[in-house]
């Protein structure tokens, strides 16, 4: 936690000895990264570069030893921009593979960034691991509690440093308030909300199957997802609102503030969840995720409440999206905006007297994507799993809670968790935790 506390603006480049100017052409990041011994550079390829996939592989290649040697992608336009984006970083263009397989036969790639959707996360990560490279995934990690499991066992069998994309561990605003919360400050704490309000999210537009655009490998896209005709909805982002690729606002963002909870609080299973909502703001637009949602989870001693809206923006405490810690004293909130704490008060004299001092708003300090990326690097370096921020173990924890939020939605059952069986009691929930692969694709087996 304290390191995560200390940014330095040139941290990238201290273990070389140098300074970074304020700005940069290609032929000048040139210059400083061949100052960095060749022993240290380490290559990276990226699988699914559209979205995430990107921008984690942008904010690696902020760090002058990191080099984008190679990427992967079923969609030729995507692979072809990426790669005029390598060129004017690096004046240098990556290898180019259509299928993620022959990328990671190459022995020159060090370590693997993983950005496609989420019914993919599980394949490529284990195949990553087990070719001997270290993998930097996106979150959530999988799309199934199954294949959240499988994952930590591959980590575990391969010995390789696994990051997930969950860089809010990396912000210092976080470390702050988690710090807070254990300080007891607050008092007991017997609610924490999570939640994400997203005004920006319209109706996804009924729109009629078509062909895929030209250079994508739609059967490549699918892999495991069930066989479905091309339809531009399934596609590119909006995957997320499908239940064959992802499982909406729950676990894309869900994961994010769930985890922060959870690791503040010190737990990690619940003991039960209840959930309730639906497509109440869109019912007739063509998402299958809720627009609307909250659940209930019980922990020992506290309750926690995630809930999501589309299309509005009028959150808890003010902000579209954050972390409440709601104890006897005060209550403190946190997100991506910085943090505070708010007294709770008592009459004194007729007057209000707050129990304990008011921490104003905190702004986080330093880029938290940027300093993940490089927790990531110094990880693969020393090759310690136990440097990580956000490991894949840490990563399970909150997918698997958010996929539990999904399966007590899709049962409409409270469900009871009983994890010395690794299983609900509800037969119904047991089954959505399996993962079913199609069109010739196999569950890994570690």
């Amino acid at each position: 936690m304290s390191s995560r506390r200390k940014f330095l603006q040139n941290t990238m480049l201290l273990g070389a000895g140098l300074s970074l100017p304020g700005a940069l052409t290609a032929s000048d990041f040139g210059t400083f990264t061949r100052k960095v011994k060749p022993s240290d550079q380490l290559n990276f390829g990226v699988i699914g570069c559209n979205g995430m996939g990107w921008s984690n592989m942008n904010a690696h290649l902020q760090l002058p030893e990191v080099n984008c040697v190679a990427l992967a992608d079923v969609d030729q336009s995507v692979l072809d921009r990426r790669t005029e984006d390598v060129y004017k970083l690096r004046n240098t263009r990556p290898k180019q593979y259509t299928d993620y397989r022959k990328l990671l036969e190459d022995p020159d790639i060090d370590a693997v960034i993983i950005g496609t959707p989420d019914h993919w996360h599980c394949l490529t990560m284990v195949d990553a691991v087990s070719a001997g490279k270290d993998v930097y995934v996106e979150k959530p990690i999988a799309n199934t509690i199954e294949e959240c499991q499988i994952m930590v066992a591959a980590q575990e069998r391969y010995g390789k440093v696994v990051q997930v994309g969950q860089w809010q561990r990396s912000g210092s605003q976080y470390a702050q308030a988690i710090d807070y919360v254990n300080s007891g400050k607050l008092g007991q704490i017997r609610l924490v909300k999570c939640w994400a309000y997203q005004g920006w999210m319209n109706p996804v537009d009924v729109v009629p199957n078509g062909t895929p655009p030209p250079g994508v490998d739609y059967n490549m896209w699918l892999g495991p997802a069930p066989m479905r005709p091309f339809n531009r909805n399934r596609f590119h982002f909006t995957f997320r609102w499908f239940w064959d690729y992802a499982g909406g606002l729950m676990t894309d963002w869900g994961v994010h503030e769930i985890d922060i909870a959870l690791y503040a609080m010190g737990v990690s299973a619940p003991k039960s969840v209840m959930a309730s909502g639906g497509k109440f703001a869109y019912p007739d637009d063509a998402s299958e995720t809720p627009d609307t949602l909250q659940t209930v989870y019980e922990y020992d001693g506290f309750n926690m409440l995630w809930e999501h809206a589309t299309g509005i923006d009028g959150g808890n405490y003010g902000t579209t999206e954050g972390i409440a810690f709601i104890g006897n004293n005060a209550t403190l909130v946190v997100n991506r905006g910085g943090w505070k704490v708010i007294p709770e008060t008592k009459n004194v004299d007729g007057e209000r007297v707050a129990l304990i001092e008011e921490v104003p708003h905190t702004r986080p300090e330093g880029n938290a994507l940027g300093l993940h990326a490089q927790n990531f690097v110094d990880a693969i370096k020393a090759q310690d799993h136990s440097m990580l921020h956000c490991g894949i173990q840490t990563g399970s924890i909150a997918a698997i809670n958010a996929q539990m939020g999904n399966i007590a939605y899709k049962t409409g059952e409270k469900i009871y968790w009983e994890a010395d069986k690794n299983r609900f009691t509800s037969s119904k929930a047991n089954a959505l935790m399996k993962a079913q692969y199609n069109n010739g694709w196999k569950l890994p087996k570690v």
